[in-house]
Formats: C-alpha cells, sequence, structure tokens
C-alpha cells in the first residue's frame, strides 16, 4: 500500500479564532511527500477545511495518490449510530451531524447545545456525553462522567480503539485535557463533505483503495519524538505532532511497509479505528530513516 503524499491534520475545537501569535491549540496541517515536508497553522475550521480541499485538489491534479490523517474520532462506540439515526453505519452519524451542527467562520459553533440534545434522546438517563467548561452550565450536559450508566443506555464507555492505545479518551468526552469529543463532532462534517467526493474513500468504512484516503490518527502514538522535536526546535506540540507523523507515515509508505497499519479489527466496520494502533514502535522506527 502506497501512497505520494500523506497529510496530517491537527484539528481543533476553539469557540473563537485562535491567537494569530501564540500558535498553541489551534489547527496545524503538516505535509510530506518526496520533495521534503511543510506545515501550516489556521485560525479557524473553515480556513482549514478550505486547505484541505486545495491540497485534495492539487494532489489529483498532479495524479498523486494522497494520505489524510485527522486527529478526532470517526465513529462512536457500536449501537450509538443506530440510535441516533437508526442506521447502524458511521457514514450516518456524519451525515447527522453535518445537518446539527453549526460551524461558523469565526468558529462559533453549537457543539454543546447538539451534545445536549442527543443526550435527551436517553430517556434512560443521562446520555452518553458529558463535560463542559466549569461555570457555565449547559442543560443535559452532566459536568462530570459519574451517574453516567452506558450499561443502561445499551453502549460501551469507550470504543475499542481507546481500550486499545493508552491514553486516547473517549469521544463521549468534550472537554479538559485530552479530550477528543469536541473535536469530533466540530470534525465530522467535514468528514461527511469529503465523504461525498467520488475520489474519497473513508477508512475503516471503506477499503483503503482510492485516490484520496481519510483516517483517523492519534499522534499521541510518538509522543517521545514529538517532545523531544518540540523542545530541541522550540515548536508548538501540534506542529511538531503533525511533522513527525505525516513524515513517519509517508516513510513507511516508500519502504511498503503501512500495510500493516491498515489490520482493522471487526468492530472498526461500526466504530472505526485509530491508524497505527498498536504499531507505535513502527512509526517511532520510521522517523530514524533517512
Amino acid at each position: 500500500m502506497r501512497f505520494d503524499r500523506v497529510i496530517v491534520v491537527d484539528w481543533s475545537a476553539a469557540n473563537l479564532p485562535t491567537s494569530a501569535t501564540s500558535r498553541a491549540n489551534s489547527i496545524w496541517i503538516g505535509c510530506h511527500d518526496a520533495e521534503g515536508g511543510a506545515e501550516w497553522h489556521h485560525r479557524t475550521r473553515a480556513a482549514a477545511e478550505a486547505q484541505i480541499l486545495a491540497l485534495i485538489d492539487a494532489a489529483r491534479g498532479d495524479g498523486l495518490r494522497l494520505l489524510i490523517g485527522c486527529d478526532f474520532a470517526m465513529g462512536y462506540p457500536a449501537g450509538f449510530a443506530a440510535r441516533l439515526t437508526g442506521e447502524a453505519r458511521a457514514p450516518s452519524i456524519w451525515a447527522w451531524l453535518a445537518e446539527a451542527i453549526d460551524d461558523g467562520p469565526d468558529n462559533r459553533n453549537n457543539r454543546f447545545e447538539v451534545a445536549a440534545r442527543i443526550n435527551a434522546a436517553f430517556p434512560e438517563g443521562p446520555g452518553p456525553f458529558w463535560s463542559h467548561p466549569s461555570g457555565q452550565p449547559r442543560p443535559g450536559l452532566p459536568f462530570r462522567r459519574t451517574g453516567i450508566d452506558y450499561a443502561a443506555l445499551g453502549l460501551a464507555e469507550s470504543r475499542l480503539a481507546e481500550r486499545t492505545v493508552r491514553g486516547a479518551k473517549s469521544p463521549w468526552m468534550l472537554f479538559n485535557p485530552g479530550s477528543v469529543g469536541s473535536q469530533s463532532l466540530l470534525g465530522l462534517p467535514m468528514v461527511h463533505r469529503l465523504s461525498l467526493r467520488g475520489d474519497v474513500a473513508v477508512w475503516p468504512f471503506e477499503a483503503a483503495e482510492s485516490p484520496v484516503v481519510l483516517a483517523e490518527v492519534y499522534p499521541s502514538l510518538i509522543a517521545g519524538p514529538v517532545a523531544i522535536l518540540a523542545n530541541a526546535d522550540g515548536l508548538t506540540a501540534d506542529q511538531a505532532q503533525v511533522r513527525l507523523l505525516s513524515r513517519a507515515l509517508f516513510r513507511l509508505s516508500c519502504r511498503d511497509r503501512l500495510a500493516p497499519l491498515f489490520d482493522a479489527p471487526p468492530e472498526a466496520a461500526e466504530e472505526g479505528w485509530i491508524l497505527g494502533a498498536g504499531h507505535a514502535a513502527l512509526l517511532a522506527e520510521a522517523l530514524t530513516w533517512a
């Protein structure tokens, strides 16, 4: 399995445009191909999505095969899709969220309201989503995980992917360090829009055989090398992550060693999977190759 270019996107759930000078906790896009690497910083999701589309069009225009990794969950624990949409398919969630989420060009969005709306559809008790900024009560959205009975909801607290990768957080958690839930709610509408293109496949829900393959990534798989680079070069952790992960994936592609990363368990067909789960050592090894 080979790709001519690899892009890694570090997403953001910011509710305003991020700082023009302090580039932490904003969106970073990293790219690596035979000519080297580059990174770009974006203050809004709208600007980042516009560049992703431009990068896809440029790659397709040059006849290049493209792998794009996004660092948010592309699925939810089994059973959620059917409960929310009536279809046991992750793409049905993307389409539902694309209709429900309002995400303006200035990053203002309604993700907490949408999460509370989903929670209200679970009369068995508090719904699956939780966490919000302290001091900002959100009716229908618990501040803490305590009190949510996932078994009663017919759902798991996390996907198999999170239970496999140390440190990965459940997509139900919307706020606080390490959370990915808000990024997922705001990223999946973009995944839906990209999935409508005839040249894009979203793995593992589709075979990774299209000219453009979109997949979920978890840059913390290479946390050690990221910390070393960030400290040595004074980069933000996000910039270091997209630089190194795009480089590692591209080097694996060049040596035709990407295929093991695309092995996923049966649960991934509904829940999704993290590209590279179980292969952190191989990703780190690729960074040592010339």
